[in-house]
């Protein structure tokens, strides 16, 4: 087999310059992207990206869902695939490298493989996955989890998004009919890698040019309601007040004190809160907050948790009030495949590359991914620490350094 590359754009377009072309679907007046699943601006870049693997040499497809693969066929029989690449879409007014950076840098990396040793013993495929973050739908990983099993259609047959647009029917029109659907289970899959950009500080401030992630933090959120009773604010004195908002202050106060004394990895962020009535002479009868709480340890997680409810549990019957736990997301914490995390140190020691291992507070499609296939996931610096943001930024030799690894890791796997 011949791999035919395209060198004038291999040596005209770096991974930065191609990172600003993938940007300029969805691009907005604020110089963010807002490309979401089965949108436009969506449909366009992942079909410019079949065309580009195609015009490279790499044959292209998309399963049911939307997912695209750029294949770089093995010579083992029965073959098995190693698997690269991230996600297509992004948040509302995000930025151009959450997400595209891993599909270019894989892009790449997979093109000068080709170039320089031919084809592989197992196959590679470059994977620009169809959805990750859940910003169109109230859903995330729809192209990671239909891939591993863990969803189908069931799960979203009632799903719609904001403008009241069914889940399916975005998906018929994006081209993607669900009468089509066959589950896309993949079970030829040796291991899954993922660079991306890291959206957070540390490595910047720790002056690294590459992370590797020893595990993925896991997620659990929560909807907490309170309900007091309201009353005039002039009229009612402190003794007999049901004030749902100074029980809400209390208890957010406790639970951001109690993370910061728990573990240096823990987080916990209340992030969305509603006042009701939100009238400035009325006492607050009801209050709604959202909470977000990470770490790489279940057992951490769980003790925290026990613990801040407890305390919201004595601050209810203090100030006279009722509180209510709804939880509405649990992501396991992920362990990411020791050996090959262990390969990418060596290699970028080899080549005399910054490097630390380190903690992944976001979640990745490699969390799931992990969860059924050796994985691992590599991380180079954000300007700044800044993502989801027009302001979202990683230097052009960082990139370069993420593929350099990248290209090294595959090579190591696949020949």
């Amino acid at each position: 087999m011949v791999i035919q590359v395209n060198a004038e754009l291999m040596n005209k377009r770096s991974a930065e310059a191609l990172v600003e072309w993938l940007g300029s679907f969805g691009r907005t007046g604020k110089g963010g992207v807002t490309r979401l699943l089965y949108t436009k601006s969506w449909k366009e870049a992942q079909q410019a990206l079949k065309n580009l693997m195609e015009e490279n040499g790499l044959p292209a497809y998309y399963d049911c869902i939307g997912n695209l693969f750029g294949r770089l066929q093995g010579t083992e029989t029965p073959g098995r695939t190693i698997l690269t690449g991230s996600h297509i879409d992004t948040v509302i007014e995000g930025g151009k490298y959450d997400g595209a950076y891993g599909i270019i840098a894989s892009f790449i990396a997979v093109l000068r493989l080709a170039e320089k040793y031919g084809p592989p013993k197992k196959s590679i495929e470059v994977v620009s996955l169809c959805e990750e973050e859940g910003s169109r739908f109230p859903l995330t990983f729809w192209g990671s989890r239909n891939i591993t099993g863990s969803y189908d259609l069931d799960c979203v047959k009632d799903v719609k998004d904001s403008d009241g647009m069914s889940f399916m029917e975005a998906m018929k029109e994006a081209g993607f009919n669900p009468q089509d659907y066959s589950p896309p289970i993949r079970n030829d899959i040796d291991s899954f890698v993922e660079i991306h950009i890291e959206q957070g500080m540390t490595l910047e401030r720790n002056g690294k040019q590459l992370g590797v992630v020893s595990h993925i933090s896991g997620q659990r959120r929560y909807t907490v309601l309170i309900k007091g009773e309201s009353n005039h604010a002039g009229t009612t004195p402190m003794p007999y007040r049901k004030d749902a908002l100074t029980t809400a202050a209390r208890f957010i106060t406790f639970l951001t004190e109690q993370a910061g004394e728990t573990d240096p990895h823990l987080v916990a962020t209340v992030g969305r809160l509603t006042v009701r009535p939100n009238v400035s002479n009325v006492i607050a009868g009801e209050v709604e907050f959202t909470l977000d709480i990470r770490h790489h340890q279940e057992p951490v997680i769980d003790s925290f948790c026990h613990t801040i409810f407890k305390e919201l549990k004595q601050l209810s019957v203090n100030m006279n009030t009722e509180a209510f736990v709804s939880l509405w997301m649990d992501a396991k914490p992920v362990k990411m495949d020791s050996g090959i995390g262990q390969l990418a140190m060596e290699l970028s020691l080899e080549k005399s590359i910054l490097c630390q291992k380190m903690i992944s507070g976001a979640g990745h499609d490699s969390q799931i991914f992990g969860q059924k296939y050796p994985a691992c996931l590599l991380f180079v610096p954000s300007q700044g620490g800044i993502s989801h943001s027009p302001e979202e930024f990683t230097k052009s030799n960082d990139l370069e350094a993420g593929i350099d690894l990248l290209t090294d890791v595959l090579h190591k796997l696949a020949y």
